[in-house]
């Protein structure tokens, strides 16, 4: 078996060339204090060498990252078939490519997978800020990260112990405005199925579902599940079974509100005719359904656009200018009727 080749370091190409290691790291980064001769046989033989320098070795000596991470614990087939993050992540990237940044996206299986990624990327100094998402019941990142002094923004919010920022999101009010309409249109046995509960977002949005369905909840009021297709129609074949059904369902986002409306009308029931279904996230998905899903209407690409700034402004020390947050509307379709 042939010996391993291994990587050469700056201390080889400036030992070849009968340089400093500081003068070869000057030629290699483009700095002043080099000869042109003597940059371009740093960058000949470089180049013969395939030498590329390593993150944290590139860091040390003052050059950036230019990169953002973004690490988000989900479910791989989830996250492809809800369309929220797709979108936030187009629009953060369209803000951090305008100012020469790129992003660096990786998905993980725990918490503890995601602070692994973290620790090793701060270790590294391979990105100079990070986006976290999807905060939890005691969530160790936020405390994590403030440790590893790594700056980060909070997608969603806020973080009650107030240790990182955030882009906050009025996750009371998308309930509101749904229930509200539900109320308006008759209907007097409401039920929601939400996302898991840990979840500090879906926390807020059960607490408002309840106080807004004061009087008018089915029961089960409310069923968890983990956002996924099949717990989807479980929660919705669990209503389907209960002794007095609801008249109108609250799913969490489209992905269970289409499996949803799918085992709904598999038990024989129409949608709106005999119950009605609303989401708290739109999209495309919720428009190609028939019927169509009433929704609540937020822009993802504007969210994402907002988070990237404000991280980019941590991460410059740049001053933070007041920032209205997205209020949510809906959109009324064919899933919802007058009862």
């Amino acid at each position: 078996m042939p010996p391993r080749r291994t990587r050469p370091t700056l201390k080889d190409l400036a030992k070849r060339l009968g340089i400093s290691e500081s003068a070869a790291s000057f030629a290699l980064n483009g700095r002043p204090g080099v000869s042109e001769q003597t940059r371009k046989r740093v960058l000949a033989l470089a180049e013969e060498l395939q030498w590329s320098p390593h993150h944290a070795a590139r860091t040390l000596s003052g050059i950036t990252s230019m990169t953002v991470g973004f690490v988000l614990t989900r479910d791989v087939q989830e996250f492809g078939m809800e369309t929220f993050y797709l979108r936030l992540l187009t629009g953060a990237q369209s803000v951090l490519s305008d100012r020469g940044y790129g992003l660096l996206f990786q998905m993980t299986h725990s918490v503890d997978e995601e602070l692994a990624v973290l620790r090793r990327w701060s270790e590294e100094r391979r990105v100079e800020g990070v986006i976290i998402s999807d905060l939890r019941r005691g969530d160790p990142r936020p405390a994590y990260l403030r440790d590893l002094g790594l700056p980060a923004v909070l997608v969603g919010g806020p973080d009650p112990r107030k240790l990182i920022p955030g882009v906050t999101v009025d996750d009371g009010a998308a309930i509101r405005l749904l229930v509200e309409h539900l109320r308006d249109t008759g209907h007097r046995r409401l039920a929601y199925v939400s996302g898991p509960a840990d979840l500090l977002h879906v926390h807020r949005r059960i607490i408002a579902f309840r106080r807004a369905a004061d009087g008018i909840m089915a029961e089960p009021g409310v069923i968890g599940t983990d956002y996924s297709d099949e717990q989807g129609r479980a929660a919705a074949q669990r209503l389907v079974r209960a002794a007095d059904p609801p008249d109108a369902v609250v799913f969490d986002n489209e992905v269970l509100a289409v499996a949803g409306v799918r085992t709904l009308n598999g038990a024989g029931l129409s949608v709106p005719a005999d119950i009605s279904v609303v989401s708290c996230e739109d999209s495309a998905i919720c428009m190609a359904l028939q019927p169509a899903l009433t929704a609540v209407q937020r822009d993802p690409t504007v969210f994402g656009e907002t988070v990237a700034q404000k991280l980019l402004r941590l991460v410059h020390n740049e001053p933070e200018p007041v920032v209205e947050a997205q209020q949510p509307t809906i959109a009324i379709r064919e899933s919802t009727r007058q009862r």
